[in-house]
């Protein structure tokens, strides 16, 4: 029988549309603790304009440390400024962006100091092993080669592919569905997640996760607080829902529960269960009626991935 684990989230809200788009992260995470068998202890700490109003400024000490004692941080504005003092604080190394896209998704990694290179590299051979089985390995250098002709060797089964960042934007841009997991390097790291999350045209629900070695990441989608639409049930909670997922998979070490997460948001989206700002073949659907969708979902889109060979 497996073990119960227990996990504890450092819950980063804030303001505008932050509230009711953490309630239904923690309706997600709820669902998928119950599936997998693992339990989330919830820490609802005061961030950004929130904390203000309560503290007179938007990261408190309070939460500094309920960032620091967590396993992981989830929040929900990513641009809010005071974030930037939560990660001053964490050893964060690297990064891994999720895009979902029409045609399917691609997962960005990349590190965030360059001598975690051989690390990051082996991380996305990790990724694509419960995936699609492809890396598209985006740089230059003989070193930076090396590396990945290195895992290469260690994961017989994976597909690897060597581009240079010219080679690798293009496609990006018109074909991104053609990508599963995208690994570069530290200095192109930036352009090749902006065109990937950005290029195309369509509408793109990203998400992504700032991580450490061995301590908590920082998972949330790429949005502001869209104050104007705040409290009206109508924000789009598909990006802070990927943000959960690859917060369970990466930042837990969850991966099943993280799966069986992505494919109820993908096929809640494939059957036209949209909210306004996506369109779709169906009358628009408020958050909570996506988030129903998802959560309805959740038991048959199940996986066990920590089984698989």
């Amino acid at each position: 029988m497996r073990s119960h684990k227990r996990f504890t989230v450092a819950c980063l809200s804030g303001d505008g549309i932050g509230p009711e788009l953490m309630a239904e992260a923690s309706r997600a995470l709820a669902e998928a603790a119950r599936l997998h068998s693992f339990a989330i202890d919830e820490v609802h700490a005061p961030f950004a304009g929130e904390a203000v109003s309560r503290y007179g400024q938007p990261l408190p000490a309070v939460t500094r440390e309920a960032c620091r004692r967590a396993d992981a941080v989830l929040v929900a504005l990513t641009r809010e400024p005071a974030l930037e003092g939560v990660k001053a604080e964490l050893d964060l190394t690297w990064r891994m962006q999720r895009v979902r896209v029409a045609e399917g998704d691609v997962a960005v990694v990349s590190p965030l100091d360059d001598q975690v290179e051989p690390y990051v590299v082996r991380r996305a051979f990790d990724v694509a092993r419960s995936r699609s089985a492809r890396v598209a390995a985006v740089g230059d250098g003989l070193e930076w080669s090396t590396f990945v002709d290195w895992e290469a060797e260690r994961h017989p089964g994976v597909e690897v592919e060597h581009l240079s960042l010219n080679e690798a934007l293009p496609r990006l841009m018109t074909a991104p569905h053609g990508f599963c997991v995208v690994v570069t390097q530290q200095r192109h790291a930036e352009l090749v997640s902006d065109v990937a999350a950005t290029a195309h045209g369509g509408s793109r629900i990203v998400a992504s996760g700032r991580l450490s070695q061995d301590g908590p990441g920082i998972f949330g989608p790429t949005h502001g607080s869209a104050p104007e639409i705040a409290g009206q049930g109508v924000a789009n909670p598909s990006g802070m829902l990927l943000a959960a997922a690859l917060m369970l998979s990466e930042g837990l070490g969850e991966q099943a529960a993280g799966r069986t997460l992505e494919r109820a948001i993908s096929t809640a989206l494939a059957a036209g269960v949209r909210t306004a700002d996506l369109g779709g073949r169906r009358p628009a659907a408020t958050t909570r009626d996506f988030m129903d969708a998802v959560l309805e979902l959740m038991p048959t889109t199940r996986t066990d991935v920590e089984f698989a060979a």
